[in-house]
């Protein structure tokens, strides 16, 4: 049945499709009729879109992140604001290459760093939703990064290092510390839990996600004699209902009251250090540069090295060490002795 006529009702038509039924009456004409089912069909056979709003994909991405790396869901959001802003209303089909490209050129505003790392998140955001199966392309893989130039990462000396240690309060020298024997990074130190203190074999678990898939995988580090001194000393005074090495009160937002806590980020109170002792401006992850670099000069191996950042490739511990190497050292004293000779 198709195409027919009902008494008091007019040309109608009626037909099956996959199962559903389409029908629709009050046609003057059986010409009307016809016409207008071929109009019905012809939207049927159109694929209905599946293309994801890109608030979606970005709120999705956002939920999963929440509960890998506190660090790059805070990253996230502060990229995720900005493309909401500017695509609010747009599927992922829609966001083309022009559109990116005009998002990398207003970030390069500040510096092409800063708009190569958008382009990065953005990548990473695209790469997720194709892997979930929520989108098929990924137009930021085809948006050219910005050329870079490279400066030389500032690493403090141990002198300088040692002139903050002697103004820093008892409670900031102690997280320095920490920081500074252990080569951790600073969230490690924000998360460490007495638990992982073992002051018996006088070593230390950090915990890091910064493994593929964001894997939270542990190594542990010996105590210094200082290191050990430090913890003990502050184990002996904690408050036992708190279960973190570092911790402070603050005022959480989604509670609405005051909460104990780990902290997010300390660097703050850096700025007012380095001012007070007379040196360059440096923050916690230089401790790790600084770190690699003296045990570079003492000899040690760059493996050992390597096991003790935490770093999966050694090309990565290759760019922590800033010092002046034996080999580099002799190369040049014998340049300069073939120079003089001529």
């Amino acid at each position: 049945m198709s195409v027919y006529f009902v008494e008091k009702k007019g040309w109608r038509f009626d037909f099956m499709l996959k199962g559903e039924r389409y029908t629709r009456a009050w046609f003057q004409t059986k010409r009307e009729a016809n016409k207008a089912e071929q109009q019905k069909r012809s939207e049927l056979s159109k694929p209905i879109s599946t293309d994801m709003d890109f608030l979606t994909l970005l709120n999705l991405r956002l939920d999963e992140v929440k509960n890998l790396s506190h660090e790059h869901y805070m990253d996230t959001v502060y990229h995720g604001r900005r493309w909401a802003k500017r695509w609010s209303g747009l599927t992922c089909g829609e966001i083309t290459i022009e559109l990116i490209t005009e998002q990398r050129d207003e970030r390069a505003k500040i510096s092409n760093q800063t708009a190569n790392k958008d382009i990065r998140y953005l990548r990473s955001l695209f790469n997720w939703g194709i892997k979930k199966g929520y989108v098929t392309d990924n137009p930021a893989s085809r948006v050219d990064t910005l050329r870079v130039e490279k400066k030389a990462i500032y690493v403090p000396s141990e002198a300088d290092i040692d002139k903050v240690f002697e103004i820093a309060s008892p409670d900031q020298k102690d997280y320095l510390w920490c920081l500074r024997d252990t080569f951790a990074r600073s969230r490690e130190i924000n998360n460490l839990l007495w638990d992982d203190i073992d002051f018996k074999n006088k070593t230390v678990t950090l915990y890091t996600r910064k493994k593929k898939h964001g894997t939270k995988t542990p190594r542990i580090i010996p105590m210094t004699e200082n290191l050990y001194s430090v913890l003990r000393h502050r184990y002996d005074k904690r408050d036992i209902s708190v279960p973190w090495v570092f911790w402070h009160k603050f005022f959480s937002r989604n509670l609405g009251k005051v909460v104990v806590g780990p902290y997010k980020d300390r660097k703050k109170f850096m700025k007012s250090l380095c001012e007070k002792a007379g040196v360059k401006y440096f923050r916690f992850h230089p401790f790790r540069h600084a770190g690699a670099s003296f045990m570079e000069s003492l000899g040690i191996p760059i493996s050992h090295i390597q096991e003790l950042l935490g770093h999966e490739n050694r090309k990565t511990t290759e760019g922590y060490i800033h010092s002046l190497g034996n080999n580099k050292i002799e190369a040049i004293a014998k340049f300069q002795q073939a120079r003089v000779i001529r």
